[in-house]
């Protein structure tokens, strides 16, 4: 039988699993009678774990949440897991929680093993992050936070909005989802008097409160991130091409990055490509570089430039 304490830390680990627990259960794996249970999870509640318990037959024991945050037991996978989120969130896109998750790694590494804090440290030594050559832009946590709950609240924003273009709008929107992509996030939300979807960058946000009524949630578009992928794309590139691909859709759709086009098929060996890039010479390269035949027919200065190139590469294996 486990002495009192180590036996308290495996009960406490046990409810910390998202499941119910039964007294026989917890009894059966600690190997002690359930009288010693129920004790136990009395101790617990007195050290201020709330440990929830649910009467009848199939009733059990689960640890609830309280008014404030008890110690947690967390395995080898999980500490390093933890602690490997916290320094990425300290370098992340959210401004706000830099000092707060540099903090809480603080502390956890003060108190992990030797051996995992090895891991985490050689993560951190050996890693080599890419440089930007211009900051990406940061969303305040406040910010996230507020939209979220509006989100789940059903509660209308009203925010000051600064567009792609620099021009200033008042916007009046249900809230429906935020998307993370990339170094940017994204609300995708109904306009009140647009009367249509819109996706917004957060960045970009300046909400006003209070938030408006709450609204009645309408169904929201089938696939959120493939409406912010297409508008991100749209709204990111100088140049916009169309170009007609000979090679099935799915076999296009694999060859690119998500972020840098859309893929409609045509027919089972033809497909559409719309992307675009900040200049022509990427987009040809791109094109080069899909593995399949193609077609350009827009614009007139890629088609140009495309018929360049070939110019030049049939020069070259002369």
């Amino acid at each position: 039988m486990l002495e009192t304490s180590a036996r308290l830390l495996r009960l406490l680990s046990l409810l910390q699993t998202p499941r119910d627990w039964t007294g026989t259960e917890l009894a059966e794996r600690l190997e002690v009678s359930t009288r010693t249970i129920r004790n136990d999870i009395d101790r617990l509640r007195n050290l201020g774990y709330p440990v929830d318990a649910t009467r009848g037959s199939v009733g059990g024991y689960r640890l609830g949440a309280g008014a404030s945050l008890p110690p947690l037991l967390l395995d080898d996978e999980e500490a390093v897991a933890v602690a490997v989120g916290l320094r990425t969130a300290a370098g992340g896109t959210i401004a706000g929680v830099e000092e707060t998750s540099l903090r809480a790694l603080a502390k956890l590494e003060q108190v992990l093993p030797n051996h995992l804090r090895r891991r985490v440290n050689a993560l951190q030594t050996y890693t080599v992050p890419v440089p930007r050559d211009q900051p990406g832009p940061r969303v305040s946590a406040d910010i996230l936070t507020l939209i979220s709950a509006a989100c789940r609240d059903h509660e209308r924003l009203r925010f000051d909005y600064r567009g792609h273009d620099g021009t200033a709008s008042r916007r009046a929107v249900e809230p429906y989802r935020l998307v993370n992509w990339g170094r940017r996030w994204y609300l995708v939300a109904w306009d009140v008097d647009k009367h249509d979807w819109r996706t917004f960058r957060v960045d970009r946000i300046e909400p006003k409160t209070p938030l408006g009524p709450r609204f009645a949630p309408r169904e929201p578009p089938e696939d959120v991130t493939d409406r912010v992928r297409r508008g991100v794309s749209a709204a990111a590139w100088r140049y916009h091409a169309r170009v007609t691909v000979h090679a099935p859709a799915e076999v296009v759709f694999e060859r690119i990055n998500p972020a840098v086009g859309t893929v409609e098929a045509v027919d089972a060996a033809t497909c559409v490509l719309e992307t675009g890039a900040d200049s022509l010479d990427t987009l040809a390269v791109h094109l080069g570089m899909l593995g399949a035949g193609f077609t350009v027919t827009e614009p007139p200065e890629l088609v140009e430039l495309v018929r360049e190139l070939s110019e030049r590469y049939r020069e070259a294996t002369r």
